[in-house]
């Protein structure tokens, strides 16, 4: 397939809203088939100041852009190298948006047909993960000097652009093509520093206009699943009407997969306290003989210690739950409900059915009843904390250089630290049971290779481990 005519567009901003931030820099390259024809940039004097983030971010400063042209000054001469011309971006919806805005604030409209660079890419290879600029710029071996500079920026995309005339057949580049093409009207972006976003592990909310939490999710790759769904890559039918009507969206990168469960768990329960779930767990108290009290008596675990948890069984999210779980065991076992606590009454129902053996009137012994009740609670034991003290589970993410440290101990969640000096306060902290958390650590230590990254506290390692 031969590309036809095409402006590659690259933008850099003051930041992502584009009904309030403004343009900083313009590349646009113009190609025909397989040849660049033109490749021009200019900086733009935005006319607000550029946050230090953002100037941290792309190396545009307030001293760089001042004295250049305003986008008006820029207007015809943009309108004219986009004519006639397919209007090509990495994630195309955000220099769409911008463009069309400063088009509008200057009581003039826009409008073009694009192409989306990573939804080509992710149709073309979606064996890959990432589809971000860096991740096109690490398979290709492509070279950048100035990275986040739109000019350089237009440049990766042209090269990939390129180079997937070499190395695919005509029909599949064409259903790629098909794929990231549309001529319709490219729906505008929430608020949110979208540009900025890293390709990092993290939590996204979205907000709608009235300032409503419309979701809360997690993500291994935060630029990638954000900005998928406000580019088209996530095109179903429910992402398109979530998609508009978010109008702001908060982000916060994490150091790792874990990091995020944690972090989306606390946020969650910031917007709905109410959420938290029951914990309820059955106490065997042994010595209580036949009509001198229940044997199970049910506790509220959240809150507790589970170092405080000999003769407790289950975990159970509700009263109800509990109830229907031990009332199932004593039918299989033919346990006797009144000996349990479930019922008030001697002799019990059940022994009328032939469901309890008569420990309630005497024809069947407490040892032989308890035995049974035994290895009936076996299979409710809560799962045995498999380290012999407290556990630090360290996560790192390379591209960004966060680093921070999970602490758990008996599976309660005593912090995450960001120093040595934050572990230490950690693991002096007391033990709250959390039935999320219990059943969150238990996934994950479940997973293969995350064994490698807890550090146990006060063990020392194996002599192999130290070479």
């Amino acid at each position: 397939m031969i590309f036809p005519r095409l402006a590659i567009v690259d933008l850099e901003t003051t930041g992502a809203d584009a009904t309030t931030e403004r343009i900083t820099e313009i590349a646009i390259l113009i190609t025909e088939g397989d040849v660049l024809i033109e490749e021009w940039s200019c900086l733009v004097d935005p006319g607000i100041p550029i946050p230090p983030r953002i100037q941290a971010f792309t190396g545009i400063t307030d001293n760089m852009v001042s004295g250049q042209p305003r986008f008006e000054d820029l207007a015809e001469e943009v309108r004219a190298r986009l004519a006639d011309a397919v209007f090509v971006a990495h994630n195309a919806r955000f220099d769409y948006n911008f463009l069309r805005a400063s088009f509008e604030r200057i009581g003039q409209s826009f409008d073009a047909p694009i192409m989306c660079s990573v939804k080509f890419s992710r149709a073309l290879d979606p064996q890959f993960p990432r589809h971000g600029l860096d991740a096109l710029i690490e398979r290709g071996n492509y070279i950048i000097e100035s990275r986040h500079r739109a000019l350089d920026d237009a440049r990766v995309v042209w090269q990939f652009l390129r180079d997937t005339v070499g190395r695919r057949d005509a029909d599949t580049v064409r259903r790629a093509w098909s794929r990231a093409y549309s001529t319709s009207t490219v729906p505008r972006l929430p608020t949110g520093e979208l540009e900025a976003l890293p390709d990092s592990p993290g939590v996204f909310v979205f907000y709608g206009g009235d300032g409503r939490v419309l979701q809360i999710g997690r993500a291994r790759d935060l630029r990638s699943q954000v900005l998928g769904l406000f580019t088209g890559t996530r095109n179903d039918n429910r992402s398109r009407s979530l998609a508009a009507r978010v109008r702001n969206v908060e982000t916060y990168p994490t150091a790792g997969e874990l990091g995020a469960q944690l972090m989306e768990l606390a946020i969650a329960r910031q917007f709905e306290p109410e959420k938290r779930p029951g914990a309820y767990g059955w106490r065997w108290h042994r010595q209580v003989l036949p009509g001198l009290g229940p044997l199970m008596h049910l506790e509220d675990l959240a809150a507790s210690d589970p170092g405080d948890w000999n003769g407790v069984y289950g975990c159970f999210r509700g009263e109800r739950e509990a109830d229907t779980v031990l009332r199932e065991l004593a039918r299989r076992h033919k346990l006797c409900l009144s000996r349990l606590g479930l019922e008030h009454a001697s002799p019990c129902q059940a022994l009328a059915f032939g469901r309890c053996n008569g420990v309630c009137v005497g024809q069947e012994s407490v040892e032989a009843h308890d035995a049974r009740l035994a290895a009936a609670l076996a299979t409710l034991s809560a799962r045995a904390w498999p380290f012999a003290g407290p556990i630090v589970v360290r996560e790192h993410h390379e591209a960004s250089a966060r680093s921070q440290a999970h602490v758990f101990d008996r599976w309660c969640h005593l912090g995450s630290a960001l120093s040595e000096e934050e572990i230490g306060d950690s693991l002096a902290a007391p033990r709250v049971f959390d039935a999320d958390i219990y059943r969150l650590l238990q996934r994950w230590l479940a997973a293969p290779g995350h064994s490698l990254q807890i550090e146990r506290v006060g063990v020392p390692e194996p002599a192999d481990a130290q070479r």
